[in-house]
């Protein structure tokens, strides 16, 4: 949703830009410390001085706003706030934004975006126009609305976000055969991959990848989390090896998804483990992913990044759970006898499946990053499905 802003405003648009510029970075320090809240930056401005800056750590309570406010003390009063996010009126585990605000004195207040919360929606700005603070809105929406991505889906369906990520050749190969672990991209790549983690609340896989690659799933960014990535592995038959490097390093945060009984002798052994199970219903073989993402969103997970091999690759789009696709292309050709990015099911035409929208290209020296969206958790654009 986006709001009207104020017509009186006389900062040149390119000091506007500036600003926010540096409040979307403060943003950005939230990253993996706010969930389940949205990561917000602000700054408090007087004259052409900053004298107040913070961003939001959800175990330190403060809203951005409050932390900026609160280092601005007295120099507030008669300032402009900076903020990448529509400021609150609600009451919630804090007071709401917008009294603080209009008791500190701010005489204008410059956003990125209104905030996806139904319940504040615009309504957080109507507030301060109403208390005579100068409102202009708009101001580098695009990427603080990517920024928060994953909370305006979470907030409005509690649904996870989901990022389907992979690496792969020129002609679309994950692997040079069945089976085979095969390196694709270099170094550049692996770090966007551990930064794409870092922003994520839960990683998603299946138990062939388990199987054949024998993987950790973790965050080795070396940046703090409030939380631990959640492991999750969805495994039908509860093939999990007790030996795999994900049971025997499990401490709370490896979750197997499974058709499988809690009760049989394999579940309870991956339990003494360390290894939580979770029994979904049986879809055709295999675990439900409406009741995976489902239970992910209970559980507050805002972002989930799937990194798997074919079959749940494709599984995922079918079910139509993905949101956002981040293809990591390596400029080799693998030839015949690979196996494809995502393998669907017998009869499953190319037309069901969802075209991108917003593709964006980035380099990752020699390789480069493909992105785009399948579904627009804002609403700017009709989705094919239910998310």
């Amino acid at each position: 949703m986006s709001i009207p802003s104020s017509t009186s405003d006389a900062t040149p648009p390119a000091a506007h830009a500036t600003l926010m510029r540096r409040a979307l970075e403060l943003a950005g320090r939230a990253t993996a410390l706010a969930h389940p809240n949205p990561r917000v930056g602000a700054i408090v401005v007087r004259g052409h001085q900053k004298v107040g800056e913070g961003f939001h750590v959800y175990d330190k309570r403060d809203h951005a706003e409050i932390v900026a406010l609160k280092q601005a003390g007295e120099k507030a009063r008669g300032a402009t706030l900076y903020v990448t996010l529509e400021p609150c009126c609600t009451t919630g585990r804090t007071g709401p934004c917008t009294k603080a605000i209009i008791a500190a004195g701010i005489a204008r207040v410059v956003t990125a975006t209104a905030d996806p919360n139904p319940a504040v929606a615009g309504r957080g700005l109507n507030e301060l126009r109403s208390a005579g603070i100068e409102v202009q809105a708009g101001v580098s929406e695009a990427p603080a609305r990517e920024l928060n991505e994953d909370f305006a889906k979470w907030i409005r369906r509690k649904l996870p976000f989901v990022t389907l990520k992979s690496a792969l050749t020129l002609d679309g190969q994950i692997s040079a055969r069945p089976g085979k672990s095969t390196p694709i991209t270099g170094e550049a790549a692996h770090e966007a991959v551990q930064r794409l983690r870092h922003s994520a609340d839960a990683i998603l896989t299946g138990i062939g990848t388990v199987i054949v690659d024998d993987p950790l799933l973790t965050d080795r960014t070396g940046e703090p989390r409030r939380r631990k990535l959640l492991r999750v592995i969805l495994d039908s038959r509860l093939r999990l090896p007790l030996k795999s490097h994900l049971a025997r390093s499990a401490d709370g945060d490896v979750l197997v998804f499974t058709t499988q009984s809690p009760a049989s002798a394999k579940a309870r052994a991956l339990a003494r483990a360390g290894v939580e199970i979770f029994r979904t219903r049986n879809r055709r073989g295999h675990v439900c992913l409406d009741t995976v993402v489902a239970e992910l969103g209970r559980r507050e997970i805002l972002h989930a990044v799937i990194e798997a091999g074919a079959a749940l690759n494709g599984a995922a789009l079918e079910a139509d759970i993905v949101d956002k696709v981040v293809l990591f292309y390596a400029p080799r050709l693998m030839g015949s006898g690979g196996v494809p990015f995502a393998r669907t099911s017998a009869g499953t035409s190319r037309s069901k499946l969802p075209a991108l929208q917003n593709v964006t290209i980035d380099q990752h020296a020699p390789d480069f990053a493909v992105q785009g969206y399948l579904h627009d958790v804002y609403g700017n654009y009709r989705s094919r499905g239910k998310n």
